[in-house]
């Protein structure tokens, strides 16, 4: 948060909270920050429960939860149409109308910043989903400005490997989900999991390596790279 400037004085922060344990992780860091930072800024938790979906989360865990962090939670159900285009999965449709629903709420709460708990892991997932699905290379970034600047998308956990997210919310009894979704394991992005996993066997630092990756580009040695110029020198292990 520090070295991306994600938080300043005066912020008005609203934090996704689906309630598994990235989302509790990230929220809790969120109130540990603003205890120690030598200035005010204002956070507002917002979960969106999807109708229809199949899944129920225990909505007295998060209103607790946030209680005890003195975090106000604005609780939001919304019906996703799930008629409406049958070719898209019903876990993109499910998290499109949630996305836009927090960004409806950016503008009601007068939020200028939207924090979410997507980490390493996520990144990691979203460059080989847009790799090999859609042939471009690109995936999440820690900030990112949205509607002519109006508010900053900020992602404070990208840096944290998910074991460790996995570790600290079973050591402290986070996470309480009454019935998982129906469809969390028919994803795209379920089948990258395993393929990252299958890398891990590989070699044990390979997705770790692929985040750094990301910030260590060598142009030049891509099949797009202009043909004119010199080569900088080779990427390791050319």
């Amino acid at each position: 948060m520090r070295d991306h400037a994600m938080i300043g004085e005066g912020d008005h922060v609203l934090a996704g909270l689906s309630g598994g344990k990235d989302s509790m992780v990230l929220l809790q860091l969120l109130a540990e920050r603003r205890r120690s930072v030598p200035f005010d800024f204002t956070i507002t938790a917002a979960h969106i429960a999807a109708e229809g979906i199949g899944y129920h989360i225990d909505r007295g865990h998060l209103e607790d939860f946030c209680r005890d962090l003195d975090i106000p939670l604005e609780y939001r159900i919304i019906t996703p149409d799930l008629q409406k285009d049958p070719s898209k999965p019903v876990c993109f449709v499910c998290s499109w109308h949630r996305r836009k629903e927090l960004f409806a709420m950016t503008r009601e709460f007068k939020c200028n910043k939207l924090a979410l708990g997507h980490h390493r892991m996520d990144a990691v997932e979203t460059l080989l989903l847009n790799m090999i699905y859609h042939g471009s290379i690109s995936s999440l970034p820690y900030t990112l400005k949205m509607f002519g600047g109006r508010v900053m998308l900020i992602r404070p956990l990208m840096d944290l490997d998910e074991k460790l997210l996995d570790e600290y919310s079973d050591l402290n009894s986070l996470v309480r989900i009454g019935k998982s979704c129906p469809h969390e394991d028919r994803t795209r992005r379920e089948l990258i999991a395993r393929l990252v996993a299958a890398i891990g066997e590989l070699h044990k630092q390979g997705p770790a390596n692929i985040f750094r990756s990301m910030g260590k580009i060598f142009d030049e040695y891509l099949p797009s790279a202009s043909k004119s110029g010199h080569a900088s020198g080779p990427p390791a292990g050319e």
